[in-house]
């Protein structure tokens, strides 16, 4: 038995199986078959479609049973090989008696239907009735759904495995195997929804085959033979109405096994050895189909030997592949032993818990396409672009943007969120087109009128064939991918602190100690504890200040630890050290520095309201907060209209407070103190804050 398996094993390894069976196929189609080969080969047909259909009903999910569709076609083929050579025989010698096409043919055609053959015709036409409007109707339309369905969930499966691997929640090899699942679940239902159109193929032909042998057989019975009408119909009415049965009965269990299959894919092999594994590797499939063919062969009026040796076959079968699996169940109890933990409850524990994404790209589904590289989906590009630039800029490496499907937000939109909060959100839409307004444009465009969700300037969604004539308006048009990841690229770059942590900042020290070891070694823990080096740098991220001198950086703190261990008066102090640097981001090239500062009476009531304790504050009264604040964003607002970038130039002791009050209230001031000005560069004082000026309020000089 070992031997058979072990030769059957290899014949089907050379690919040898397969184009055999079509050959056999294709023979039964031209050479005559005597009667004894038809009965072997329809019995053999049952049995085949007893297997599939119990296979169908043992296989837990598609993917287990990956090889049906191409079991389904050759099954089907085969059926219609049997019908091309017993519709040959029916009419040739049909005329010969109800035997003349074999036991089976016979038996179906006397015993199942008790010889008349208009019952036989109306059982037959049930038989067509079941099979094609319900059976292969259902599985048809259910195979259609199932692979659109299919088809349009891959992006969002695809994000969500690409969602686990950056996070950490699966490996790279069960990021692979995942992909591989999907992509083989989105063939295998393609693959159904065709096979489907095979079997409502199958179905039709029967009707049309059972007709034709119908009025062949008594056009040749009368015409050719001489025989009487009454004979003729008796004769060809019961062959062809057994040749019906025997063929639409396995065709029947067929549409119902892709039914099964549909309403609930495979290894790297040919397709011999997926057969092999797939179909005939569970011997209760063989010993239920013994049974049932041996049952029928039991029968009286049956061909008791052909379905007898049929199911001695499948019990031989039976043992051998209980067999050959036998040692495989073997390891695999033993390794289940070893590794699997006992049945029982399992709490929950710390490995249920999330973490949570520091950056996470959120999206519609109707943007599911921007981020679909199948759809040539640009966004993930553009993404890894502005991470690379933003991550140069500011001086240390961002963290991975995790890009995931949302289902609650409405389909055109997204959501920027970082550790869990929302920072910014926008409305997109793939098909059109954003025209930005720079505030000179010489007039108007149709479209749908919207913001820039990066900067707030008045904008307009237009179509993408109006593109030039709104350049020629001057407006600055922009693609979807780039109105996302410009946004993207402005609340990374504000919120740069949140992403520097006590790991970047190590990875920071641990690259400049490869080039000075004893500089790093003598800031940390020597001078200061990592804790109060990882707030600087968050302090300096947090005002706009690069960190991508950390050499200057690590010795100004190295050499001002010995003074001071506050984190503010270790900020300003590390200011100082990059003012250069600070000046040249705010202002570039130009030689002068156009400022406004605040009146001498302003700067003394500040600093009588500086609140020392363990957080230095101002102790303002509200009305003089606000105008204060009111004051500068108009001088802000009147430098910006002159194309200068909006400085307040204070004292030391008030830049700190004055940032903290400024951050939110009046956007692009940069607030420099007087220390943090270069000697190169040359100070043109524009307005002072506090003094009668046109655009500035008076602010009062006391304060309760």
């Amino acid at each position: 038995m070992d031997s058979a398996l072990g030769a059957f094993k290899e014949f089907s390894k050379n690919g040898l199986g397969t184009p055999l069976l079509l050959v056999m196929m294709f023979g039964m189609m031209i050479v005559p078959l005597p009667p004894f080969a038809l009965d072997l080969a329809f019995t053999f047909n049952i049995a085949l479609a007893l297997i599939i259909i119990l296979v169908s009903i043992y296989t837990l999910r598609p993917l287990d049973f990956a090889v049906f569709p191409t079991v389904l076609l050759v099954a089907t083929m085969l059926r219609l090989a049997l019908n091309v050579a017993s519709t040959r025989v029916v009419l040739i010698n049909g005329h010969t008696g109800t035997g003349a096409a074999g036991n089976v043919i016979e038996s179906f055609g006397n015993f199942v239907v008790g010889g008349n053959y208009a019952v036989g015709f109306v059982v037959f036409a049930i038989l067509v009735i079941i099979n094609f409007v319900v059976v292969t109707k259902g599985a048809g339309r259910v195979s259609e759904v199932s692979a659109r369905f299919t088809l349009d969930a891959m992006p969002g499966k695809q994000m969500a495995i690409d969602a686990d691997l950056n996070s950490g929640l699966i490996s790279p090899e069960q990021a692979l195997q995942r992909r591989e699942d999907i992509s083989k679940e989105a063939d295998f239902y393609g693959s159904m929804d065709g096979a489907s159109k095979f079997v409502r193929g199958d179905a039709i032909a029967g009707i049309l085959i059972i007709f034709i042998n119908i009025i062949g057989g008594l056009a040749i019975g009368m015409g050719q033979h001489n025989l009487s009408f009454a004979v003729a119909t008796q004769n060809y009415l019961l062959l062809s109405i057994g040749d019906g049965l025997v063929a639409q009965i396995p065709s029947l269990l067929l549409s119902t096994a892709t039914a099964i299959i549909v309403t609930r894919v495979s290894a790297s092999q040919n397709m011999g050895d997926t057969v092999l594994n797939q179909v005939f590797r569970d011997k209760r499939v063989w010993m239920i189909t013994a049974a049932i063919i041996g049952g029928m062969g039991l029968i009286p009026g049956m061909p008791n030997f052909v379905f007898l040796s049929i199911a001695a076959i499948c019990v031989v079968f039976s043992r051998i592949t209980s067999h050959a699996t036998e040692n495989e169940d073997v390891v695999e109890t033993e390794v289940d032993e070893e590794n699997e933990p006992a049945a029982e409850d399992v709490e929950l524990g710390w490995g249920d818990m999330q973490n949570v994404d520091v950056i996470r790209l959120e999206v519609g589904y109707r943007l599911i396409s921007l981020v679909d590289k199948q759809q040539q989906g640009e966004l993930i590009g553009r993404i890894k672009g502005v991470r690379k630039k933003v991550s140069q800029d500011l001086g240390f490496l961002l963290q991975p943007v995790h890009i995931r499907d949302n289902l609650d937000l409405p389909a055109n939109n997204y959501r920027i969120v970082i550790q869990g909060v929302i920072e910014g959100e926008g409305e997109v839409y793939t098909d059109r087109e954003l025209a930005i307004n720079p505030g000179n444009v010489s007039g108007k465009i149709d479209g749908i009128v919207t913001k820039d969700p990066a900067f707030e300037m008045e904008a307009i969604w237009i179509e993408p064939s109006q593109r030039d004539q709104a350049q020629t308006l001057g407006y600055t048009v922009v693609d979807p991918s780039t109105v996302v990841a410009t946004h993207l690229s402005k609340i990374l770059r504000e919120c740069g602190h949140y992403f520097l942590g006590y790991e970047e900042t190590k990875q920071l020290l641990d690259k400049l100690a490869d080039r000075s070891p004893q500089l790093v070694e003598d800031l940390v823990p020597k001078a200061l504890p990592m804790s109060a080096v990882v707030k600087v740098m968050q302090n300096l991220l947090q005002e706009g200040v690069p960190i991508r001198d950390i050499r200057t950086i690590v010795e100004t703190l190295a050499e001002a630890a010995n003074t001071s261990q506050n984190t503010d008066a270790l900020t300003a102090i590390a200011r100082v050290a990059l003012r250069r640097a600070i000046v040249q981001e705010i202002n570039g090239m130009r030689k002068d520095l156009s400022v406004f500062t605040l009146s001498p009476k302003l700067e003394q009531l500040l600093q009588k309201t500086i609140h020392e304790g363990p957080e230095t504050y101002f102790a303002l009264e509200p009305t003089l907060a606000e105008k204060m604040q009111d004051s500068v964003r108009d001088l802000a607002q009147q430098q910006e209209a002159v194309g200068l970038p909006p400085v307040l130039l204070v004292t030391s002791g008030l830049r700190v407070m004055l940032s903290k009050l400024f951050r939110t209230s009046v956007k692009n001031l940069h607030i420099l103190s007087f220390d943090e000005i270069p000697e190169s560069k040359r100070i043109n004082i524009m307005a002072s804050v506090g003094e009668q000026h046109d655009a500035v309020p008076q602010l009062p000089t006391t304060a309760t």
